[in-house]
């Protein structure tokens, strides 16, 4: 999709800080970071939200998942960490490409409390 910033991100077209990539998922850190660790996980296949996914989706959303875990204890979340899948409007979601929010370190908790 021309128009997702995500999808661009994943093409190439606009820079991130990438953590980790392969054919089918990306993960970079966020630009306004709420916590000490704050990262996004994202399968390269435009699914504009949690509320598209089908049974076709399995295999992909499998690798973001374990994609989520994998990093999260590779930057220093060994201990626990927070995920956040924001869907739709009321949802709270600004980006119309399923992502992962992935949070974690020791202020985790005061500083999604600010929000």
């Amino acid at each position: 999709m021309s128009d997702c910033i995500f999808c661009r991100i994943a093409a190439g077209e606009i820079p991130a800080k990438k953590l980790y990539e392969d054919e089918h998922v990306l993960a970079f850190h966020d630009i306004n970071p709420v916590a000490p660790v704050h990262f996004l996980v994202i399968p390269k296949l435009h699914v504009p939200s949690m509320a598209e996914l089908g049974p076709e989706h399995v295999e992909v959303m499998g690798q973001v998942m374990t994609t989520v875990a994998r990093l999260a204890r590779e930057n220093g979340c060994g201990e626990g960490f927070r995920t956040i899948i924001n869907t739709g409007r009321v949802g709270r979601q600004e980006v119309y490409h399923l992502h992962v929010h992935v949070l974690g370190g020791p202020d985790v908790l005061p500083a999604m409390l600010k929000r």
